[in-house]
Order: structure tokens, then C-alpha cells, then sequence
């Protein structure tokens, strides 16, 4: 994206008189609550065993459960923690490695949802994934849960998860899902092995009527520092893609925190009458990926706006020992499980506190005009840099460049002063 250090202010009021006026709908959703206090989203790693090998998993999934793993009781008591949050509870999933190597997983799930919790759940396509177990798990109250894509086809996907057939595992997993009544996530980390593979995963995607399609940005740790990361620029191009398929499937990112600060930029220009081609300089990516995807058909309803949550702020990850972080892919712990109560590690633990002060972010974050509804990766920040309040490599901005300030600053004020948003039962993990 080029400067744009020199705003047209009279062009940019020009183009609103001739603009049609469009509905002022808040263009981003924040939880009602004060994220100082309780979190968004709660994830927790039941285990961490897990039969594939996928390239980028950031846990470094072994076959074994590990012995210190937290007990049922353990894993109970978690639970009640999450409930004593109070209502609209936090949404807890249950993810892994896999979490089909917990043999009271259905236990778990039923004892969270007689704590009337809002559930999801994120498995691995392996073959414990069997439309009887998916059964099981639906009559205990799991009602929502999410499938890794990573190709739209098995040569794609199957390299991608380093073992053969999860491809047709996870096609066979999403039609038993949809025929259980079950609301389903596809999840895409997007690298450069799956880069110009997007718009087919998305056209999938639209066929078979998915919840929300959320795309992942790499944050290179565990497996995932052997792969090579997108380029600044291609992420830009990426996320301005991914802003068009939101007229017609719902999307969102996960550790793509400026997606928020996309869909600002382009509510602004779309409101002004401006295409955003002509002003943004958007690079070669998106072009390719726009020709690959082709046409879409609108959506009646409004596009989802993306949650204003982030690591340590609406987030929270626990590993599978009890360990507690700000998200599953930043690797410096706040506390234990075994040690201290959740509520206690999320509202006072220096780290989350610091992680939820935009003044306290360095470099270009600190002085971006987003940064208190985006804040960028804190979690590509620390491992790139060793400081959690470092700037996001991956963000091309820079501060006070986008050339309708006027129109931003309304956009934002509009979006702070929406009433904010219950815990939708349809949610899960993305910003």
C-alpha cells in the first residue's frame, strides 16, 4: 500500500455529497463486557496427542497423551471456572492435538453444557472422527464445531496435514456434521503452499453453506517456524480478498488482527462513493485472486463485522497441562491452572494486563489510529521479537496514511458507541 500521506479533504467531501448514503451499521462488533474482566473465548487444549503431522502445528502433536495431562476432575474444575465468569458465559472449544484421544471427551461436553456454556469444538480429521462419535457429542450438547481446509483438493490439503486421506476424512466429517444439524466452521491457515488455493476453498465453502470460513495467519512457532511466511503485502492483498468474500460467506482471521482495520478502510471508501482500487494500491495477489474467484452473488443479510478481541484481551488458551496463555500461539505463559484460578491469572497476571493497554504498543502500533480496535499480532510480535508489544511485522500500514481521516474517525466512534455484542452462539476462535 503506497502513503497516502497527503489527504484530500475536499475531494473526499465531494465524493460523500455525491455518494448514495448507505445504512450506518457499526462496521465492528466488541463484547459487552469489559474484556478486562472476563474473557470472549476460552480455548483449551484438552490434549495434545494427535496421529497427524501437520506443518504448521503449533503444538508439536506427538501420538501419546502426555501423563500430566489435566485430569477429568481437573477438567471439570476448569469448566465451572469458565461458567463462574457469570452470563453471557464465555464461549469455550475444546480443541487439541486431537481431542478424540480423550476417552471422556463426551463427558467433558455434557457436564459443560448442563453449565449451559456456549460450546464448540475443533477436532482433527483423523479416523476417531466417525459419525457415531459426532452423534454422541451432539446429543451431549455440542451443538457448533470447526474443520481445517487447507486445500481444495488432496494433493493440497493431505501434503499440508502430512498424512494421507484426511482430505477425504474431512469431506466425509463435514456432510455427517451438516446431516447431525451441527453449525460448521471451515478454518484455513493460508501460507505460501495453499497462497493461490484460496478462491476454490472459498467457492467450497459457498456450496456447502458453511457457518464462517476463518482464515489463520501464520505466526511461525512450533512446526510452523519451518514454514515460509506470506510477505507484508501479499497478507494485505490477502485480507482485502477476503473483505470481498464477505459479501457473500461470512470470513474472519485468526492472528490477522488488521483485518479490522480493512473492513474500516473499505466501509469508509464504499460510503464515500471511492473504489477502492483507485485509492489503495493493492498489489498483483490480489488481483490473481480476485480473477481466480470470480463473480459472487450477495448475501441479503449484512456481512458479519469482526470481533475487536486479542490475545490476553477477550482471549484466553490453556494448554493441556493447565498452563495459561493469551493465545495458543503465543508461548509465554501467564500462570497455572494448578496453581492459581482462571479468573484470577486472566484479571491480574502482568502480562494480560500489559496486553490490554494499546498505549503500551511500540513502533508503528503504538502510533497507528487503529490501534485501539486492532493492535496487531501480539503473538507474531513476541515470537518474531521477543517483545509482546512490538509492531506486527505483517501489517503494511503506516500510521495516519488512509486519506479520510474524517470519515474513519466517525466510523470508529460509531463502532465504540454500537451497543455491544452478546456471546453469539454461533462464534468461534478469529478476530
Amino acid at each position: 500500500m503506497h502513503s497516502q500521506s497527503n489527504p484530500n479533504a475536499a475531494c473526499g467531501q465531494s465524493a460523500s455529497r455525491a455518494a448514495p448514503r448507505q445504512p450506518r451499521l457499526s462496521p465492528l462488533r466488541h463484547p459487552r463486557f469489559d474484556p478486562a474482566e472476563r474473557p470472549f473465548i476460552v480455548i483449551w487444549e484438552v490434549t495434545r496427542a494427535c496421529d497427524l503431522a501437520c506443518l504448521h502445528c503449533r503444538a508439536e502433536a506427538a501420538p501419546w497423551r502426555h501423563p500430566a495431562e489435566l485430569t477429568t476432575e481437573e477438567g471439570r474444575a476448569l469448566i465451572d471456572q469458565v461458567a463462574a465468569f457469570g452470563a453471557p458465559s464465555p464461549i469455550l472449544i475444546f480443541t487439541g492435538g486431537d481431542p478424540m484421544k480423550r476417552a471422556d471427551l463426551v463427558e467433558l461436553v455434557a457436564y459443560a453444557a448442563e453449565r449451559e456454556l456456549v460450546l464448540a469444538f475443533s477436532p482433527s480429521a483423523t479416523p476417531a472422527l466417525t459419525p457415531e462419535v459426532l452423534g454422541e457429542l451432539h446429543q451431549a450438547g455440542l451443538k457448533t464445531l470447526s474443520l481445517s481446509l487447507d486445500g481444495s483438493e488432496p494433493a493440497i490439503h493431505d501434503a499440508f496435514r502430512g498424512v494421507e486421506g484426511v482430505f477425504a476424512r474431512t469431506m466425509a466429517a463435514w456432510d455427517a456434521a451438516i446431516a447431525l444439524g451441527f453449525k460448521v466452521q471451515i478454518n484455513t491457515t493460508v501460507t505460501r503452499r495453499n497462497l493461490y488455493d484460496l478462491p476454490a476453498i472459498a467457492r467450497m465453502a459457498l456450496e456447502r453453506e458453511v457457518m464462517t470460513w476463518s482464515v489463520f495467519f501464520l505466526v511461525p512457532t512450533g512446526r510452523g517456524a519451518a514454514l515460509e511466511q506470506l510477505s507484508p503485502a501479499e497478507c494485505e492483498d490477502v485480507m482485502h480478498f477476503l473483505y470481498d468474500v464477505g459479501k457473500a460467506l461470512r470470513t474472519k482471521t485468526t492472528e490477522g488482527h488488521h483485518y479490522r482495520r480493512v473492513v474500516l478502510q473499505r466501509t469508509a471508501l464504499a460510503r464515500l462513493g471511492l473504489a477502492h482500487q483507485e485509492v489503495l494500491a493493492l498489489g498483483p495477489t490480489y488481483a490473481a485472486l480476485r480473477a481466480k474467484l470470480g463473480p459472487l452473488a450477495m448475501r441479503s443479510e449484512p456481512r458479519r463485522s469482526p470481533m475487536d478481541i486479542n490475545a490476553g484481551r477477550g482471549f484466553v488458551f490453556i494448554s493441556h497441562v493447565g498452563t495459561v496463555y493469551p493465545s495458543g500461539f503465543f508461548p509465554a505463559p501467564a500462570g497455572s491452572l494448578r496453581a492459581a484460578t482462571l479468573q484470577d491469572i486472566y484479571r491480574k497476571s502482568s502480562l494480560f494486563v500489559r496486553l490490554r493497554d494499546p498505549k503500551l504498543l511500540g513502533g508503528r502500533c503504538g502510533r497507528c489510529e487503529f490501534a485501539s480496535v486492532c493492535g496487531g499480532s501480539r503473538s507474531r510480535a513476541y515470537v518474531l521479537s521477543g517483545d509482546p508489544l512490538a509492531e506486527d511485522p505483517l501489517c503494511t500500514y503506516s500510521p495516519g496514511s488512509f486519506p479520510f481521516q474524517a470519515e474513519l474517525a466517525s466510523l470508529l466512534e460509531t463502532s465504540m458507541a454500537r451497543p455491544r455484542s452478546d456471546t453469539p452462539p454461533a462464534e468461534l476462535a478469529g478476530s
